[in-house]
Formats: C-alpha cells, structure tokens, sequence
C-alpha cells in the first residue's frame, strides 16, 4: 500500500500553535501507513517587532516550507493563531504565495485540516476556521472537519477547553496559559483522525 504522505503547517508566534501542531503530528503519525511531517510558513515580522512582543524562538528542527512543495503532500493540516477572527497574516501571506498552484489546480481534491489557537473566548474559536475555510474552497481542497469525533470530550463543560466540530483549538488567554491535556489529547486525536480520511481519499483515487 502506498504511503500517505500529511503535510502538518504551522504558524506559531508565542508557541501554543507549535505545541498543538506537535501532537496533531504525533496522531496522524500513529495510523499505519501514514507519513506525517512538521513545517512551519516564513516569519513576516521584523526581528524589532518580534522582541517587543517577547515572541517565542522558532523551531530550528523544522523547515520553513516553500509553496510548490505542497504538491508533493496528499492531505494538509494547517495551524495558526487567531486575529480579529481570521488566520495570522503570516499564514494569510503564505496562501497568498501559492498563486501557480491555484492556477494549475494542483491541490485541488487534496484533504484539509485546520487547527488554532485564539485568546479567549469571543477571539475566534468557530470564525478563525470558517474564515479560513475560503482559502481551500478556492483551491479546490477538501475540507474535512473534526465533526464530534472526539465524543465526550467535546462536550466537556468543567473546564476551558478549545475547539469546536470544525478543528482543534486552544486558548492562549494573556500568552501565559498554554494548551491543557484535554486540548491536547483533541489535537492528537484530530490528527489521527484526518490521517485516517487522507488515506481513504488516497486509496480510493488510486483504484
């Protein structure tokens, strides 16, 4: 059987989004025949800016993607922080960048997830995936929700908890709260879960 192969692209300011991406990476990578890998999109802030609101190192052990690389993958889980309800510019600029492939169509009929991480309540937890949903409407891409899969943690009501049927999310409040087990046990059963779409989608296309 042929391997599906995941794409997992993040755009991480303060790291709650890279913390998500990790395990979304981590439950993708449990389905057999799966190859998951991490990438994260170009920083568009100047180092200046970047101090002045104490964003977090990047990650030197993962690659900045280019965008014809994405016609290599067959499914796609992007990740991003929420503002003012729609992805970060840094990953708008990204989307942005892939003018030839949505001129060729190349990604069109590939899967997509999406995952985030938003302030507080009102900052976006449904909104920031709806909003986002127009960049892979436009490429032709599959959107493929997290539904209620998760079972009865997504109806935990004790605690804060991120996310909602369209993906996996986090709060990140003032910078200080980063993503509970519950948060990331969601996130590593989202990407096991679109993992396992991604390689039906795969295998039904190679028949």
């Amino acid at each position: 059987m042929a391997v599906t192969r995941i794409y997992v692209i993040y755009y991480s300011l303060h790291g709650h989004v890279e913390t998500m991406a990790r395990e979304v990476l981590r439950g993708a990578n449990t389905v057999p025949d799966v190859e998951a890998t991490l990438w994260q999109v170009p920083e568009t802030l100047p180092e200046k800016i970047l101090d002045k609101v104490q964003a977090a190192p990047r990650a030197d052990n993962v690659a900045e993607i280019r965008p014809e690389q994405l016609a290599e993958a067959d499914g796609f889980m992007f990740g991003f922080p929420s503002r003012f309800g729609v992805m970060a510019s840094q990953f708008k600029a990204f989307f942005d960048s892939t003018h030839e492939l949505w001129a060729s169509q190349k990604l069109a009929g590939k899967p997509a997830g999406i995952f985030w991480s938003t302030g507080f309540h009102g900052g976006g937890q449904e909104l920031t995936a709806l909003t986002a949903v127009t960049q892979l409407a436009h490429h032709g891409m599959i959107f493929v929700p997290l539904g209620y899969t998760f079972g009865r943690g997504m109806f935990e009501m004790e605690e804060v908890k991120g996310g909602s049927p369209y993906g996996s999310g986090t709060y990140a409040a003032d910078g200080r709260r980063q993503p509970t087990e519950l948060e990331l046990q969601q996130a590593h059963h989202h990407g096991m879960y679109f993992a396992g779409i991604a390689k039906k989608l795969k295998n039904q296309s190679s028949v």
